[in-house]
């Protein structure tokens, strides 16, 4: 990382701030936190908003992740997409999605996401992250077609969502966060 890694010690910051972030984490800092807690209201901030984000907005978490582990192959956010391919799995999506989407991205996913291991919403989906991330305006004919498949609260969980981590992605590829050491490496 190009900033050091918070400590307590370094700048002290409110107990309960940091209790919050360690139950929102299950008990252990991510070296994002290790980033965020430097400024005491954006760490603050990020682990009410990014919470609600990630676990109250009941719009498909497997589409939300797919969109996410999206802008974060655009984006170069490998910290990103580490943390966000197990959660897609995990809700349900598959390795063989995964490996279409990184295939798709690897040309143009603003104009085509076609891959047989991808549905017609999935591939919308992507298409919605990729001219977000990319162009930030989104053609017409996609968000009209994106209005045949979700509702109006479901599209705009989705925008928030994608747009979220089109910040989250800015943010630790600019200060060089890196995924966390995993045992044996």
């Amino acid at each position: 990382m190009r900033i050091p890694d918070w400590t307590p010690e370094a700048k002290p910051q409110p107990a309960e701030l940091v209790d919050a972030i360690l139950a929102r984490r299950g008990g252990q800092l991510i070296n994002l936190d290790k980033a965020l807690l430097w400024s005491e209201p954006l760490a603050r901030g990020w682990n009410t908003y990014l919470k609600a984000v990630r676990t109250e907005l009941p719009t498909s978490p497997r589409l939300r992740e797919l969109a996410i582990c999206t802008v974060a192959l655009l984006t170069g956010a490998l910290y990103e997409y580490h943390h966000h391919a197990p959660d897609f799995l995990a809700a349900g999506g598959t390795q063989a999605e995964l490996d279409a989407l990184d295939r798709v991205v690897a040309g143009d996913a603003r104009r085509s996401a076609a891959d047989a291991a991808l549905g017609e919403i999935e591939q919308l989906v992507i298409r919605y992250a990729a001219q977000m991330t990319r162009d930030v305006q989104v053609e017409d004919a996609l968000f009209d077609a994106l209005k045949a498949h979700f509702d109006t609260t479901q599209l705009v969980e989705l925008t928030a969502a994608i747009a979220t981590y089109n910040m989250v992605a800015r943010f630790l590829v600019a200060l060089g966060v890196r995924p966390e050491a995993q045992p044996g490496l």
